[in-house]
């Protein structure tokens, strides 16, 4: 009972940034009308992983050194925005298909490969870091027992996960996903520029 209020602060926080539009958002999006609910999960599952690295360097302290290190912080922010900007490219420059042919496409990506993709997506995003280090100086108490803050770690994981695996879910439903599959084509290019656009912001920011 002594950290429920940090707790209840810190679960808050986290949500208001998770639902948040951002580059996972994005990913989950185009991984989900592009292939399946299975990828949109897989893919979800992945975001979550990368939310355990954060929590884990923030943990150890890691996340004062990244802050405070414009070289590394660069390196991470170049990093993510060469990645998006990649997966983006991809998603421009892919053929048109219809979403049945889509689904039965040799190209269809591997769970291993949604996983990664979402991995990548939420690690390397640089405010996701400077939004951990903020959490973990500026609203933990610096006194909250390590496994206190572990268990915190992992409240943000799963309520991660369950967000975006709901996404992907209701994306997924038939008539959603019907809608869309009348306008793959053009939804996948939508979302390539949106990632593209998100990899130049998070270059031009300061």
């Amino acid at each position: 009972m002594d950290y429920l209020f940090e707790f209840l602060t810190v679960a808050l926080l986290h949500l208001l940034a998770v639902i948040s539009p951002g580059p996972d958002f994005v990913i989950i999006t185009k991984n989900t009308l592009s292939h399946s609910r299975k990828i949109g999960i897989y893919s979800a599952i992945g975001v979550a992983l990368g939310i355990l690295v954060h929590v884990a360097y923030s943990l150890i302290g890691i996340g004062l050194i990244i802050s405070k290190s414009i070289l590394l912080f660069n390196a991470i922010k170049l990093l993510g925005a060469a990645y998006l900007i990649y997966i983006g490219y991809k998603a421009l420059t892919s053929k048109s298909k219809t979403f049945i042919k889509r689904v039965k496409s040799d190209k269809e990506i591997s769970s291993l490969q949604a996983v990664k993709t979402g991995f990548l997506t939420n690690v390397l995003n640089p405010k996701a870091t400077l939004f951990f280090f903020s959490l973990f100086t500026q609203f933990i108490n610096p006194n909250t027992p390590f496994a206190i803050k572990f268990l915190y770690g992992v409240e943000m994981t799963i309520a991660t996960f369950l967000w975006f695996a709901f996404v992907a879910i209701v994306l997924s439903h038939k008539y959603i996903k019907g809608y869309f599959s009348r306008f793959q084509h053009y939804v996948e290019r939508v979302m390539g520029a949106i990632l593209i656009a998100l990899g130049i912001k998070i270059l031009s920011e300061k």
